[in-house]
């Protein structure tokens, strides 16, 4: 199995699953979502993530995500495709499906719920699924969801996999990610995955980032990714203190994916930011100074 070649500063946006007034997924929506960001030259699609509220979607609506996100994409772009679950056959099923749709890797965590997994039943875990994986695999380090990050050890011997060819780091920990990239292959691809720390995590070698807001401001995310590629550290932190960090700390006080989604449809990428049950969405307040927020960082490009 072939790694993604992405370039230094390369951000992928984990999009969101737009639903219609029915609470039916969006297809239509979807896919102009995915042009738009495509168009703007975003690096890569990650559907059915975190954002992408993939835990409130059926198997066939994550088929629907993925293929949607894959056939509006065209090749122009990868397709990460999240293949999360509990179990190694659910894991494999979800990434046989994903295989299918045309999606160039697939997005895999630790098994939720059970966060109280040793190192070894960790190890057993990935190579398990590395053993019978059908496309190249990502690992999704996400302790905030799944109850436990993945173990440093676990890291650099399931980094030696064929199957394996990178990690999303969300544990909110840059020394974590200074440890996944001193340990893991050269060609082994480590992305940030908070968007507050993708600027920070750029001296350390990371290859870029798959953050939410990317698909909200994804003119200052091309613009960070520009100026690290040039050398540019001025410019960079600019971008980072003037548009990235107020905007994810907003968003994060309001739940991230709903505030994404309420983001988007400011900009009018999304038509409506409806959520599934448990997540709910900001109030009006809240609306109106993600919005204020939006614009200033746009501002700052």
């Amino acid at each position: 199995m072939s790694d993604i070649d992405f370039r230094y500063g390369a951000v992928s946006s984990p999009i969101v699953t737009p639903f219609d007034a029915d609470g039916d997924v969006d297809a239509d929506a979807l896919a102009s979502h995915v042009e738009t960001l495509v168009d703007a030259g975003l690096d890569g699609m990650v559907p059915c993530g975190t954002t992408g509220e993939f835990a409130s979607l059926t198997d066939a609506e994550r088929r629907t995500v993925v293929e949607t996100t894959v056939e509006a994409a065209d090749g122009r772009v990868p397709v990460i495709a999240g293949a999360a679950d509990t179990t190694v056959s659910g894991t494999l099923d979800h990434l046989q499906a994903v295989d299918a749709a045309g999606a160039d890797a697939g997005l895999i965590t630790l098994p939720y719920y059970h966060n109280s997994t040793s190192p070894a039943g960790q190890r057993a875990f990935f190579d398990a699924v590395a053993d019978d994986a059908p496309l190249p695999v990502i690992l999704y380090d996400i302790p905030s969801a799944v109850g436990e990050p993945i173990d440093p050890d676990v890291l650099a011997a399931v980094a030696e996999r064929e199957a394996v060819v990178g990690l999303k780091d969300t544990t909110g920990d840059v020394s974590a990610v200074d440890v996944a990239v001193d340990r893991t292959p050269e060609a082994f691809t480590v992305v940030q995955g908070v968007d507050a720390l993708l600027y920070p995590s750029a001296s350390l070698g990371v290859d870029g980032g798959v953050n939410a807001l990317s698909q909200v401001i994804p003119e200052v995310f091309v613009a960070l990714g520009e100026a690290l590629r040039a050398g540019d550290d001025d410019r960079a932190l600019t971008l980072h203190r003037r548009a990235i960090a107020p905007l994810f700390e907003r968003c994060g006080d309001h739940g991230f994916a709903p505030a994404t989604k309420v983001a988007a449809a400011h900009r009018g990428f999304v038509p409506d930011p409806r959520v599934r049950p448990p997540l709910t969405l900001p109030d009006e307040a809240a609306r109106e100074a993600i919005a204020a927020d939006v614009d200033a960082a746009l501002d700052a490009v």
